[in-house]
């Protein structure tokens, strides 16, 4: 298996993920790596003609320049947006994890970075006794946090990162997503956290009505990149 792989977290749902996913994505293209993005677990999907989709999936994969298999890339689409243990039960289906972790070890044989977004924070649960934490922990790749910036972030950024540490697994850093246009103290809630987390900041995220991964790409210095996979 090759690759370098990230799984990528968040603070809590609607932070970001996505968004940032994408993001590193482009990043790393305009590197000259392969890219593919997973979303193992997609909770909600909308019907695009004869075909179920779900719209993160669908901009991990505008982002990516290898093609893989639609299996490998999203394993397990459920239909309803609300949490994915209680989604899952209802459609009938059990989240393995050793059939994502297959599906994750196909993508490694394709792409130079494999990056995996995670469902909702990191210890969503994805059944009645596997959560989020413990798929990263089987797929074993460093995390990077996305901190969605309003108020309570402290809280829940330093929470999800002893949540990481007591994991055992690789803290490589985190992104500063801006959630609104005024955030109280911004500046002051950012030092805090740079102060905290055990790891480096990549990015600031600022607020943008529509934002666009593509152009939010271009925040991410490519000597941090380059740092995330020496």
């Amino acid at each position: 298996m090759t690759g370098h792989g990230f799984f990528i977290t968040g603070t809590d749902t609607g932070v970001g993920k996505t968004l940032v996913s994408a993001a590193l994505l482009h990043a790393f293209a305009g590197l000259g790596y392969r890219v593919v993005g997973m979303k193992p677990v997609a909770a909600g999907a909308e019907q695009l003609g004869d075909v179920r989709s779900n719209e993160d999936v669908l901009q991990l994969l505008a982002a990516a320049n290898v093609s893989a298999d639609p299996a490998w890339i999203n394993p397990y689409l459920l239909r309803q947006p609300i949490a994915p243990h209680i989604a899952a039960d209802h459609q009938g289906v059990n989240i393995e994890l050793p059939r994502i972790r297959d599906a994750y070890e196909h993508l490694a044989t394709l792409a130079d970075v494999i990056v995996v977004e995670g469902v909702g924070g990191f210890k969503v649960p994805l059944s009645a006794t596997r959560d989020s934490a413990d798929l990263a922990s089987l797929l074993g790749l460093p995390i990077v946090l996305v901190v969605g910036m309003r108020l309570g972030c402290l809280n829940h950024a330093l929470l999800t990162a002893e949540s990481i540490a007591a994991r055992g697994l690789p803290f490589a850093g985190w992104v500063a997503n801006q959630l609104g246009p005024d955030m109280a103290a911004y500046t002051e809630n950012l030092a805090a956290l740079r102060s905290r987390l055990p790891g480096p900041l990549l990015a600031e995220f600022p607020y943008t009505a529509k934002p666009d991964a593509l152009s939010m790409s271009a925040l991410i210095a490519p000597k941090k990149l380059t740092a995330l996979i020496a």
